[in-house]
């Protein structure tokens, strides 16, 4: 990873946007602006279901209207197909990608190449562990990985980090070990955050905002504790004032 990027990062929080259309997603986000929360515009994940249906447009707007975006498609190819892939998705001037690091270290390291822009700049690359639906029980007898959750993990995210990548997705469970693997400047993502008051929905390993900032990820991404919310603005400040 390079160092460079890592002193840039801050803690933040991201908003899984797993809306079914652009329209959706603006009219939610739109609860955000203005002075409402001082003009800031807040990270953003835009996954499968919203990008199929809207196409490149919606990462363009998102950005234009200045949120940052992470591009969450998990890429899992040969190595020759990923590289074309993600040079296009470079092009859109996302601030995060990622793909599934199944796909191994050759994968990731041609991942790596095609995220080059010609400035040299390039967007985060994280590579996804293991699924925070996925249990230990499911991953042995579903996927027939013999090895145990923690270590299957913490094997993938050194591969990442053999190939070059910036970090890893993976589940707050998780985060400490690979940070303990891979160093402080291997950069942790970790979905699964539920409210301790909140309901867990179909996730597994969950954890919540402040215990996920004890365990020292860098960013969480958080979705329906924020997007199915009452008010989802005090649900996001909530979030910001225990995790950041």
């Amino acid at each position: 990873m390079d160092t460079n990027l890592k002193s840039t990062i801050k803690k933040d929080v991201i908003i899984a946007c797993d809306f079914k259309n652009a329209d959706d997603t603006f009219a939610f986000l739109e609860k955000f602006g203005g002075d409402k929360f001082g003009g800031d515009r807040p990270f953003v994940k835009i996954g499968m279901e919203l990008f199929y249906a809207e196409g490149p447009k919606i990462v363009k707007d998102l950005k234009e209207r200045g949120h940052k975006v992470f591009l969450d498609l998990k890429l899992h190819d040969i190595p020759n197909t990923v590289k074309k892939a993600m040079s296009v998705l470079s092009r859109l001037d996302v601030d995060m990608v990622n793909l599934h690091a199944a796909g191994t270290i050759d994968m990731m390291k041609a991942a790596l190449e095609g995220l080059k822009r010609p400035d040299g700049s390039r967007p985060i690359l994280l590579a996804v562990t293991q699924l925070t639906s996925t249990s230990e029980e499911r991953m042995q007898n579903e996927l027939l990985i013999s090895a145990g959750l923690n270590e299957t993990v913490v094997k993938y995210a050194q591969n990442a980090k053999t190939a070059g990548l910036d970090g890893v997705v993976c589940s707050p469970l998780e985060a400490g070990l690979v940070k303990k693997s891979c160093g402080d400047n291997f950069i942790t993502v970790t979905p699964g955050i539920r409210f301790a008051d909140g309901d867990i929905g179909d996730q597994v390993r969950i954890t919540t905002p402040e215990k996920a900032k004890e365990i020292g990820t860098d960013f969480i991404v958080v979705g329906r504790p924020i997007t199915e919310a009452e008010n989802p603005l005090e649900a996001y400040k909530r979030c910001v004032k225990e995790f950041c």
